[in-house]
């Protein structure tokens, strides 16, 4: 294969692993964070430095507590190095989190710093850093769910993200629902 088309299917798996990587935190799906580390990847945040697994317990009980979390990714570089690559990977993190008067809205952007393994045809993460460039929290304001009671809202395992059966629904041309 041209190594240009490669390596930009290297660059979409390692993408790809920061999306699951996301899902996974926002899910709290364990399972799914543990697929996109090597077993003797290192996390290194600061306020954790550890092995992948001893984090995602850590990263899943800690969510866990939050009412919702949405964690998206911005500017993506990465540079492949034959088996290895290097990525920064930018993010905002939303967490509406319990507060002494009600909720709070805390947002943390920063990036990624990460060190990418492929061992045989597979890519996972090796090493990942995140570094925090900003945050902030305040009272939270989202008078929408007040507003629109009645609107699809996201949730945890049992999220409609797993249930793709549920996705193959179709309409009757002309109809409308209630």
């Amino acid at each position: 294969m041209d190594l240009a088309l490669q390596t930009l299917l290297d660059k979409q798996a390692l993408y790809e692993l920061s999306c699951r990587y996301m899902r996974g935190l926002d899910r709290t799906d364990a399972e799914l964070l543990h697929s996109v580390f090597w077993e003797d990847a290192f996390c290194e945040y600061g306020f954790i430095n550890s092995d992948a697994a001893t984090f995602i317990e850590f990263a899943v009980t800690a969510l866990t507590d939050h009412i919702s979390n949405q964690h998206m990714i911005g500017n993506t570089l990465i540079e492949v190095e034959g088996d290895e690559a290097f990525g920064e990977v930018y993010f905002q993190a939303y967490h509406k989190v319990k507060a002494e008067n009600g909720f709070e809205d805390l947002i943390v952007a920063g990036r990624y710093l990460d060190r990418y393994e492929r061992r045989g045809e597979v890519w996972k993460m090796a090493y990942r850093s995140e570094r925090v460039d900003w945050s902030r929290t305040m009272p939270t304001h989202d008078p929408y769910y007040e507003l629109m009671p009645d609107s699809l809202f996201g949730s945890r395992l049992d999220d409609a993200v797993y249930d793709r059966q549920a996705r193959r629904k179709t309409a009757k041309v002309g109809s409308t629902s209630p």
